[in-house]
This record gives C-alpha cells, sequence and structure tokens, in this order.
C-alpha cells in the first residue's frame, strides 16, 4: 500500500466524503448526511488521501467551551487496520487541544479502536446541570446523542457512547 497523509478537507473533498460514508450508511451502521450539511461542516473535517484518492475521514464538533466529538470516522475498506483511522482520530485530538478541548466525546460501535487510544464508556452525567440545560437548546442530533435524550436512541442502538479526557 502507499503512503497515505491527513490533512483539512476543502469544498471539493465534499464528494468523496459522502462516496466514503455512502457504504455504511447502506448497511446502516451510520446515518446519511445531506450534501449541504457536509458543505456547512466541512471546516470540521480531516481527511485521509493516497495518490489523491479519499481513504478516510473524521470530523471534530465543538458541543461545549471544553467539551467536543468525533464524528463521521469513516475508513475505506481498503484501507481498515493500516493506521489511517488512528493517524485521522490523532489529527483531530490535535485540533481539539489547540481549541482548548479537554475532553472527546464519541458515539461508536467500534469500542475496541477507540479504548485503544484512551477512550472509555461513558454513564448518562456526564456535564454538571447547568451546562446540561444549555445544550438541551441545541438543534444538533450529536448533542442529543451525547446527552443521550430519548428521541434519539432508535439511531444509537448498539452504539457506546466513549469520552477520553485530553
Amino acid at each position: 500500500m502507499p503512503a497515505f497523509t491527513v490533512r483539512p478537507a476543502r469544498t471539493a473533498d465534499v464528494r468523496g466524503i459522502l462516496a466514503l460514508l455512502d457504504p455504511w450508511v447502506q448497511r446502516r451502521i451510520l446515518l446519511g448526511k445531506d450534501v449541504v450539511t457536509v458543505y456547512e461542516a466541512v471546516q470540521e473535517f480531516v481527511v485521509a488521501e493516497a495518490d489523491g484518492v479519499l481513504i478516510g475521514c473524521g470530523a471534530l464538533h465543538v458541543m461545549w467551551e471544553d467539551l467536543g466529538e468525533v464524528r463521521t470516522l469513516i475508513v475505506a475498506d481498503a484501507w481498515a487496520h493500516r493506521g489511517v483511522g488512528a493517524a485521522v482520530v490523532d489529527a483531530l485530538e490535535h485540533r481539539a487541544r489547540d481549541l482548548g478541548l479537554s475532553r472527546l466525546f464519541c458515539l461508536t460501535f467500534e469500542v475496541d479502536f477507540f479504548s485503544r487510544r484512551g477512550f472509555a464508556p461513558i454513564g448518562e452525567q456526564v456535564v454538571d446541570p447547568d451546562v446540561y440545560s444549555q445544550l438541551l437548546r441545541s438543534p444538533d442530533e450529536g448533542v442529543a446523542e451525547f446527552l443521550d435524550l430519548a428521541h434519539v436512541k432508535p439511531n444509537t442502538l448498539g452504539n457506546t457512547r466513549m469520552l477520553k479526557q485530553l
């Protein structure tokens, strides 16, 4: 396999990100995203690229002053178990630290992968009541998943909520 690089995503990468996402949507492992949603969030993404082809991606979404979420972590099947996912998570963690975040959340089926990177399963209440009440105002479904709200539970069945202290 040739080497790969990880870099911030550009608008020209949006179609490639959606192409990486599609097989996971078809397998009902990840929820689909509208094209406009990915364009609006492109600055949150990093991509892994080999020979000009996107082979992985992930996003960092800021949820609160100290808290972010790793989202849409995808590696092309042909590149699985070759360090791409780890490199993408490392890049997202670096961005999180640069932003001043001290905790990262993820909602995942890949518990072993994230455990090896220092994430641990969490219970229901991981923010204080004042922050919780503010986060309840967010229209973002990822925030609702973090808070473990009832209306998102059908989307999160079988996933594990995990957190890492940076």
